[in-house]
């Protein structure tokens, strides 16, 4: 599993940088940059919404990730060492990226 950063903090999953999903999506199916990419477990920590302390924050998470174009993705799994969510303001998963995305693109 790689090892997960994530800078979303409009995200209700969230916590310090860190994800309380084992496992998150990343999408982006015809990406051939960061941009095109996105976080689709990304939800909007609302205003007046709960933090939700029930589940446990990880540095690792295992990627399910449609960025098929991606060097790093294999069968639609991320096999990078580490990753790096970014989006800090977000306020839907379009305003996410994954920032480790290289093109493999031929």
């Amino acid at each position: 599993m790689p090892e997960l950063k994530c800078t979303v903090q409009t995200c209700v999953h969230n916590q310090q940088y860190l994800c309380d999903l084992d496992k998150i999506q990343v999408g982006g199916e015809n990406a051939r940059n960061p941009q095109e990419t996105c976080c689709d477990s990304f939800q909007e920590r609302k205003e007046g919404s709960a933090m939700n302390t029930v589940r446990q924050a990880s540095d690792r998470s295992a990627i399910d990730c449609k960025a098929t174009k991606c060097m790093y993705n294999e069968a639609c799994q991320c096999h990078a060492g580490k990753i790096s969510v970014e989006g800090g303001s977000a306020t839907a998963s379009e305003g996410t990226e994954c920032a480790t995305f290289q093109c493999h693109c031929g």
